[in-house]
Order: C-alpha cells, then structure tokens, then sequence
C-alpha cells in the first residue's frame, strides 16, 4: 500500500481526537483545582500512538500456518490515559491506565489494565520524596522508564527495560523507592518484588537448560538506583518518566550512572551430562549515559543527543527477543529472533546506543508553522550467545503540527537477523509511520 493511502487512513482514524486536540492548542489543562490556590488538584492527561507498518519478515515467519515474506499492518502502540495530582501538600498521588501493542494479531477486546498506581509522601519539596505502589520508579538507565510522549523516535530504546514483562508488567514493578534532589545530584533508589515468572508465556521463560534463564524458584528481592548530576537546567521528577527531546525549550546536560541487582535471579545447568548441576546467577545490569538537549541559535533550532554504555549480566548465553507488536506469529524453526519483527535485544553482554536529533530552525513567520526533525538511532549490542554484534539502525523524521500534543514520525529501521547458531544470515527493513496525540 502506498504511503500517502496510509496516511489517508491514520488521518481519518484521528479526526475523533479534533475536540480534544483543539483543547490543548488553547493551552488548556484536563485540570481540577482542590482549594483556592490550586496547589491541591488532579489533572488527566491522554496520549494515543497508532502505527501503520510494512515489515520484511523474518525467516521462517507464518501467519496462522502461512508463510508470510513481508506484511502490513495497523495497530495501537500505546493508548494512555493518566490521573495524578497532589491531595494536599505532602501527599501526592499517580494512575496511569491503557493498552500496549493490539493489531490484527492481537486477542480482540483487550483488557485496560493499571500501568501505574503508587502514593507518594513527600518529607521535603526538593531533597526527599518516598512512595510505594505499582510503578515506574526504577533504576539503572535515563529511559528505563521513558517518557513516550516526548520520545525522540518512533520508540524508546527498549533493550533499558531489561525484564520487560518478564517479572514486571511492562516495566512497572510492586515497589518502594525513595528519590529526590541534592543540589544538581537528581537521585532515585528503589526495591521491588518482582513479579512470578510462571505468569507469563511460556515462550519467554523457558525451562531450565545449559544457557541461563530466569529461575522458577521465589524471587528474591530487586534493587536499583539511578543518579543523574544536572549540570544546566533541572528536570521535573515529579513522575519516573524521563523526556527523550525538549525541542529547545529547556537546555539539558546530564551525566548518569545506575544499576539493577537480583540475586539468584538465573539458572542454567552446568552441562548435559547425566551428572550435570543446575548453577544459580546474580542478574546484575548497569549503565552510565550523557544526555545533552539544547536551543542552537536565535531561530529555534535545537540538538538533542544521548549516548549510553549499557552491561546486561543475565548469566551465561542468555538471549531474548524483542518483537513489538509483532504482526505475525512469534515462532520461527529457522530465525533465532523468532518470526515476524524479532530482534534478539536482550542478552548477556555490553550494549552501546546513541541517538542524535536535531529541529531544524525556523524563519519568523513560520513560528506558529509545523516543525521537522530528522533523527538517527543507532544500537550496537555484542551479546556472548551471538557470534557476531546486534547492530540495529534506525533513521527517521518527526512532523511536529503542534509540538509533541500531535506530530507524524516516520522511521526505517535496519535490523539483523540470525540462524540458529546465532551467526548473521542477513538483515530485515521495517518501515513505520506513526500518529501520535497527547493531551
């Protein structure tokens, strides 16, 4: 299908939203004042990303028994709606409700479920804030919990949600965690319990074997923390989740480090002889990153770049996919990322990822215009169970017709795809194209 008739259709689909986008053009909060000063409210907020998508499949995908080279499909990324605010001047409360990932393949009628609900109470203002709950609260990276509203790309660099959905539930956790700011020193540390592996499919969790995996026995408990030292301007840390671009309205320079420790987390057997032992692993992840988001010049121009150095220590040879929505189905007898979109994205190893971005400038009577923004994605990841580097490309173009409140992205990625010896036996295009609205 032509790209100007998936537009067409994305379009359409968005005209329910004209009411409320026109709403946010005016500035305009979903805002209920709790006294007088408005010091005490809740405010709502909405954000929906649809994607239409033409993926070169891997090999060996089918779709319900039918070999599937290439396919098409439109689906729901994220719908998201959140509810926060604070109830008097300690307590401050978050809710955030939604979908992830329902296309063609998708169950229909899916469940909305909590992403988030905590409590926080907050000791000082600035210097420490404590809560607990079902949250994104955690450690170790900038975008373990991602702003999406406000990514630079079509997506968040995922591989930083390093047990997504396998002992959390889409990167929140049942925590407790404390955070605040010390001067220019933004910190967060957190404890969780992570959540039963036997919940999931068993696809992602597999029995115990000779390369590591996450262990079936009681989790033991799971610690994190990120600190950030915010040499300009300071964040909001309100809320976990982290801005990918300011598109010049904040000049942004952070150096961070952080980690994440379960002990015992995997297993793998010592080998396969009749005598073999099952041998128990720290999952011990953690990462250090720059993120610089800046004005350039007098015409709205604007730079926004993050460099991380990420090491994933899951135990020997462990090895997963990353398949967002995946528009066929996930098995494959002849691809190790499995069929359809597979990537195998998280693995013992080290990880290096960069993303650049840049808004181009504007003359003066274009100041109320669209804006565009070209960026490059790029992740390098040597993983010990592949025998060569997981090198994953993306370029792409943000169409801001009103800032991140609604704007296009259009993204190709480039992706590898490997045998079942984990050699390179080629590599895969995805085109997506992405209509995003955030009140």
């Amino acid at each position: 299908m032509k790209l100007r008739n998936v537009l067409a259709q994305l379009l359409l689909i968005q005209l329910l939203s004209i009411p409320a986008y026109v709403g946010a053009q005016n500035n305009r909060e979903l805002k209920l004042n709790l006294n007088e000063s408005g010091s005490h409210y809740l405010k709502a907020t909405f954000t929906t990303q649809l994607w239409a998508r033409a993926n070169e499949s891997n090999p060996g995908t089918k779709v319900f028994g039918y070999t599937q080279d290439q396919t098409f499909d439109i689906g729901l990324r994220r719908v998201r709606a959140q509810f926060f605010g604070m109830v008097n001047d300690k307590v401050f409360v978050y809710s955030q409700v939604g979908i992830n990932n329902f296309n063609a393949m998708s169950a229909r009628k899916p469940g909305i479920f909590f992403h988030d609900v905590m409590a926080e109470y907050q000791f000082t203002p600035k210097v420490f804030q404590a809560g607990m709950g079902l949250t994104a609260w955690t450690g170790f990276s900038r975008f373990s919990s991602p702003a999406v509203a406000s990514i630079l790309g079509y997506d968040a660099p995922l591989y930083q949600q390093t047990t997504n959905d396998v002992n959390d539930q889409f990167l929140r956790k049942l925590s407790m965690y404390g955070k605040g700011k010390l001067g220019k020193l933004d910190y967060r540390v957190v404890v969780s319990t992570p959540m039963a592996i036997q919940n999931v499919a068993t696809s992602v969790v597999k029995p115990i074997n000779t390369n590591s995996d996450f262990s079936y026995k009681p989790a033991k408990i799971q610690t994190s923390a990120y600190f950030m030292y915010q040499f300009l301007d300071q964040e909001s840390n309100l809320t976990p989740y982290m801005a990918g671009t300011y598109l010049g309205k904040k000049k942004v320079f952070n150096i961070g480090a952080g980690y994440q420790l379960q002990p015992k987390a995997m297993w793998h057997y010592s080998d396969t002889s009749s005598a073999k032992k099952s041998i128990e692993e720290d999952m011990l992840n953690y990462n250090v990153d720059v993120f610089y988001d800046a004005p350039v010049g007098t015409k709205g121009a604007a730079i926004s770049a993050y460099v991380a150095f990420t090491h994933l220590g899951f135990g020997k040879n462990y090895l997963r996919n990353s398949a967002v929505m995946n528009p066929a189905d996930a098995a494959s007898t002849s691809s190790l990322g499995g069929g359809g979109n597979g990537i195998p994205l998280y693995g013992t190893g080290n990880v290096l990822y960069a993303q650049l971005g840049y808004l181009l400038p504007f003359n003066s009577d274009q100041a109320n215009k669209p804006r565009i923004q070209p960026y490059v994605m790029v992740l390098h990841g040597n993983y010990d169970r592949l025998k060569s580097a997981c090198d994953v490309y993306d370029i792409g173009l943000n169409y801001f017709i009103s800032g991140h409140s609604s704007k296009l992205t259009l993204n190709l990625q480039n992706r590898p795809v490997y045998d079942l010896t984990g050699h390179n036996s080629g590599r895969r295009n995805a085109l997506i194209l992405q209509f995003q609205v955030a009140i």
